[in-house]
């Protein structure tokens, strides 16, 4: 469904562009120029808004605040990632990066990676890691949390356990957990619907990254479901409670998180967190240092320690 709604999204943003340029060219190339550049710098200049938002919250917050400079840059690299995560990865590519599943007999007693895409994506968000990972020769899956647009996060937890379930059968081990933004709520809706020995078995560690556990300030402006449940002090984040204390968790927060901030609500109570200063929130999911630590994550608990 999202990947639906963002195709003509795509599609109507080039032809609405290409009758601009059909009318006022031969009329006025100046204003055909003009009409163009405005389109294009438009989702630049929301994204500037937000962290212009950003800032001021976290000022009032009295939590960090990222120089200008470094927000500016943020704003910059986080502009063209989503270009090519939201205008081509997501829409046209959900299904062009398959799944990372062991062969029969080879998989065994590794540890997988489950990847958990955020609101208005799909599994073809997580493209890079999953090349990346098979390359390594890590069992890896990315599920499409369905249903998509509208439905509430608790929805959307049967897409999550279905693949947990068969990458914890396929190599007899829980797998490692990654999520970002909605997508840690997602993981913990699951892992609350879970019995205790459940949940030690399908999960072994939940990483999150950019994710509102609080909620966020931004989520006060969306008129869907799940961005009401994401609204700071929701009911449903009421009842969703803390993390399940048979599953660690390690939350990652940025300072130059657009979309999830101030920083705090990026926490969970007694759970471990990174932080980061320098990038945004899509950049989040895709930073060097953040699959690092996952990766080495992933190595501690294939060699049986205890991560906590």
């Amino acid at each position: 469904m999202n990947a639906r709604i963002l195709q003509w999204v795509v599609l109507g943003a080039l032809a609405s562009a290409l009758a601009w340029l059909g009318f006022w060219w031969p009329r006025s190339p100046a204003v055909a120029a003009a009409g163009l550049a405005l389109g294009l710098i438009a989702p630049g200049l929301q994204l500037g808004l937000q962290m212009a938002l950003m800032r001021r919250v976290a000022r009032a917050a009295g939590a960090p605040m990222p120089p200008w400079r470094v927000a500016v840059a943020a704003w910059r690299a986080e502009g063209w990632l989503m270009l090519r995560v939201f205008g081509w990865r997501v829409p046209f590519r959900e299904q062009a990066e398959p799944d990372g599943w062991p062969q029969a007999g080879h998989g065994g007693g590794q540890v997988g990676v489950v990847l958990v895409h955020g609101y208005f994506c799909n599994r073809g968000f997580w493209a890079p890691w999953l090349r990346a990972l098979k390359a390594q020769g890590i069992a890896c899956a990315a599920m499409t949390l369905e249903p998509a647009q509208g439905a509430s996060i608790d929805a959307m937890v049967p897409s999550l356990d279905a693949c947990a379930r068969r990458m914890a059968q396929a190599t007899g081990r829980p797998p490692l957990i990654v999520a970002h933004s909605m997508g840690g709520l997602a993981a913990r809706a699951w892992l609350r619907q879970l019995a205790p020995q459940e949940r030690r078995a399908l999960a072994a560690h939940v990483v999150t990254l950019g994710t509102p556990h609080r909620g966020t300030w931004l989520a006060r402006f969306s008129r869907s479901l799940p961005g009401h449940e994401m609204r700071q002090d929701s009911d449903w984040l009421r009842q969703l409670a803390g993390a399940p204390a048979e599953v660690p968790f390690t939350c990652w927060w940025s300072a130059c998180d657009n979309i999830v901030f101030p920083w705090p609500v990026a926490t969970l109570p007694h759970s471990a967190e990174q932080s980061l200063t320098d990038v945004a929130h899509v950049q989040l999911a895709f930073d060097e240092r953040v699959r690092r630590f996952c990766l080495a994550l992933r190595q501690r608990l294939q060699e049986g320690e205890g991560v906590n």
